[in-house]
């Protein structure tokens, strides 16, 4: 099996070495990710200026190609020039941070996962909990993406097709709660920014946004990362309101 493995920390962080070395097994896995951080860079691609590409060698683990770009920058130069063939599956993580509710909209790395599966790929992206008073142990959150990535592959994943796994923040030797097929939380997040002021009087706003894992319907991501399991939910791209769609075709446009 030809493995494309990509994220949006960039080519070194830790979530993906960890990653890589939990699924190398799985068949033969290219690496090809950003040179540089690309945390919520969202779907966005590089038009005007080239992908500068180098060879690394990382932590004496994998050599992979680093791309000056975004995620879907990676996947789509991976599978339009470097890699032999389309990739079997590919897979993005291991993230640093929860892609969970509205952040799935944000995060480079489910972005790398769609833009697979626009190209014909299936698709995992996996995502590590961080919390601040739980030490991360990336080693152990790769081992439990792992298993939802096996689960994933006995389940079924077909070109096109997108799976969001998330692996809660636990304390060392601890285990998650399960493991749950959950949908997205869709409730809203509202950003909070810091009014300051620059040495010149003129005014500007920082972000002092920390996401967390808030109040929602039982059954939905947010809720079972926040109760302590691994989380699987499907995803698609196409954007259409199809019961909107249903009604206005019912309707007259002359």
């Amino acid at each position: 099996m030809l493995i494309l493995l990509t994220n949006d920390d960039g080519i070194r962080a830790p979530g993906l070495v960890a990653l890589y070395r939990e699924i190398r097994d799985l068949g033969e896995v290219h690496v090809v990710a950003p040179e540089t951080v690309q945390s919520a860079s969202g779907h966005g691609i590089t038009l005007d200026t080239p992908l500068l590409t180098q060879r690394v060698t990382i932590e004496e683990t994998f050599t992979g190609t680093a791309v000056e770009g975004r995620p879907a920058d990676c996947v789509k130069l991976a599978m339009a020039q470097i890699l032999p063939r389309t990739p079997d599956l590919v897979i993005s993580g291991l993230n640093s941070g929860a892609n969970v509710g509205i952040n799935v909209i944000y995060s480079g790395t489910v972005a790398a996962a769609i833009e697979a599966a626009f190209l014909g790929a299936p698709a995992i992206a996996a995502s590590l909990h961080l919390r601040s008073d739980i030490r991360t142990d990336y080693a152990a959150g790769a081992k439990h993406a792992r298993m939802a990535i096996d689960r994933v592959l006995a389940a079924g994943i077909k070109p096109g097709e997108i799976v969001s796994i998330n692996v809660p923040a636990i304390a060392q030797r601890a285990k998650p709660a399960g493991m749950k097929v959950v949908r997205q939380c869709t409730r809203p997040w509202v950003d909070t920014y810091e009014e300051r002021t620059d040495p010149r009087g003129r005014k500007y706003y920082w972000n002092s946004s920390v996401f967390t894992l808030g109040e929602t319907e039982d059954d939905t991501d947010v809720a079972a990362l926040r109760d302590g399991y691994i989380t699987i939910t499907p995803l698609q791209f196409d954007l259409t309101h199809h019961l909107m769609l249903r009604a206005w075709q019912d309707r007259e446009w002359k």
